[in-house]
């Protein structure tokens, strides 16, 4: 599977900066204003999720369109075949 440009920038945007930074949010706001913390912290905890999946969907994306295009390097080679 490889993702086109654009998708990838807009996915890796979302899994860098925004899920992160979602999930820390609503966790402090939860219990910033004593909503059901237990709550925040399983909203959290799906975001977190979510974002690790997406990352996993990006590096198999990265390791595709480098291994097509023959710019990943042996190093980055190796990790993944191992």
């Amino acid at each position: 599977m490889v993702l086109n440009d654009k998708l990838y920038e807009v996915l890796k945007w979302i899994c860098i900066f925004f899920l992160p930074a979602l999930a820390t949010l609503i966790r402090v706001v939860f219990s910033i204003w004593d909503f059901n913390v237990h709550l925040g912290e399983q909203i959290s905890a799906t975001i977190v999720a979510v974002n690790a999946f997406l990352g996993a969907i990006l590096g198999i994306s990265a390791y595709n369109y480098n291994k097509g295009t023959g710019t990943a390097t042996e190093d980055e080679e190796e990790d993944y075949d191992e």
